[in-house]
């Protein structure tokens, strides 16, 4: 046994090194802490340099950037034609072999290959017919490409999904799907009718544009810009009828097309934000399809959106045409980074017009080449949040923001206005009312 004395002092001993011990592993616990955080905040540091040389990036490492920011955030592309080339080339025949879209189809801009390898996460496709079927046939023939449209997506539904909301428009994304949606090319579609607008929201419409590049009898096109002949000064009251009952639908409203002042009338009446589906920047290229600079900032006041077109005579205008006269993927940077610029990354779009044109600019031949233009936008600048705004979230912003003017005025009744047919250019195939 030992004296108390010397019990008391060991004890005294042990507790002081068990405190040194303690106090050992804090201070190693703190500085392997230290050293995960420093490493953390270096391999940050190191990542965000990165980033901002993509600059001096290579092509080769800008392109797989741009893929990466695509594998994301899906690519909405606001307008393309491929169901019109099913008219035109197979008389509507989607199940033909002669255009199996799995293996390619070389006559045409777009197949799933191509769609694939340009990293499109959700499509536009849109129903179209001349302008020479107004007061005829417009309403039966896009019935039969919003038919079209529907028979590609059962035909390859592998790798389409349709969609008719902007929340659909992720989930097709995340279920590995290409979103695949309608748009109505040109007013003269509904023939007049409020009744024939209503009936193609119910078949999945979620755009129409208010004209193709002919006048309604209640809207002006873009033509009356170039030509200064205005018919209707813009919209007519019918035509502000169809913007407010577009709002009440749900279905956004497009201004490709149209003349300035229709643009200007459309945006001052609509209750929601309106898009461009397939359009540029008339302020780098004064072509009057293209959206001039007073239009862009009642865009932007209107939370709208300009999906830049890549049809060469409206990227690529005098006097920049004289010695080449085709387009480059670096001019379409260019609308974009003009637009930007001017109101901002959160109002442009991509709507490319593939297969509704037939002179592309040199680098964006086809669906297949987004990448490079994105690489492109990397090496100017744009951060990975700039591309998949530009990429897919400002449309899909826009569209939830209609679906919410929608839902808003739900207890609102439908319109049932109808055209004074005082206004009609041509009544030999029309009964009255």
């Amino acid at each position: 046994m030992e004296p108390l004395g010397s019990s008391s002092s060991s004890l005294e001993k042990s507790t002081s090194g068990r405190r040194a011990v303690v106090t050992k592993k804090r201070f190693l616990i703190v500085a392997v802490v230290g050293v995960v955080v420093l490493a953390l905040v270096i391999g940050l540091a190191a990542g965000l340099s990165t980033r901002g040389d993509m600059r001096t990036a290579s092509l080769p490492e800008r392109v797989v950037r741009a893929e990466d920011v695509l594998g994301r955030y899906p690519l909405v592309d606001g307008h393309n034609d491929l169901p019109w080339q099913y008219r035109s080339l197979l008389q509507n025949k989607v199940f033909s072999e002669q255009a199996n879209l799995t293996v390619g189809w070389n006559k045409v801009h777009t197949d799933i290959p191509r769609l694939r390898k340009g990293k499109v996460g959700a499509q536009f496709w849109v129903a179209f017919t001349h302008c020479n079927t107004s007061y005829l046939d417009a309403v039966r023939q896009a019935l039969d490409q919003v038919d079209v449209i529907k028979k590609m997506v059962a035909r390859y539904r592998s790798d389409f999904q349709f969609v008719t909301t902007a929340q659909g428009i992720e989930d097709a994304f995340n279920n590995g799907k290409i979103g695949s949606m309608i748009g109505l090319e040109g007013g003269h579609l509904i023939d007049s009718s409020l009744g024939n607008l209503r009936m193609f929201y119910e078949l999945g419409v979620r755009y129409m544009t208010v004209t193709h590049s002919c006048n309604t009898p209640w809207a002006d096109n873009w033509r009356v810009d170039e030509n200064n002949t205005p018919v209707h000064n813009g919209l007519t009251p019918f035509g502000k009828v169809v913007i407010r009952e577009m709002n009440r639908l749900g279905m956004m409203v497009d201004l490709s097309h149209v003349s300035r002042k229709t643009m200007i009338d459309s945006i001052q009446t609509s209750r929601a934000p309106v898009i461009f589906s397939h359009s540029s920047a008339f302020g780098y290229c004064n072509h009057y399809r293209n959206v001039q600079d007073d239009v862009l900032e009642m865009t932007k006041n209107n939370n709208g959106v300009v999906m830049v077109n890549f049809y060469s005579p409206y990227v690529n205008c005098y006097p920049n045409n004289i010695s080449e006269p085709n387009g480059t993927l670096s001019q379409v940077a260019d609308h974009i980074d003009y637009i930007k610029r001017k109101i901002g990354i959160d109002h442009v779009g991509i709507g490319g017009d593939y297969d509704g044109v037939e002179v592309l600019p040199v680098g964006l031949e086809d669906v297949s080449t987004y990448p490079a233009l994105f690489a492109e936008l990397l090496r100017r600048g744009y951060s990975d949040d700039d591309l998949m705004k530009l990429a897919g979230k400002n449309l899909v912003r826009v569209f939830r923001a209609v679906e919410k003017v929608r839902d808003d005025l739900a207890s609102e009744r439908p319109y049932e206005d109808l055209i004074d047919k005082s206004t009609w250019v041509n009544l030999t195939c029309r009964t009255d009312f």
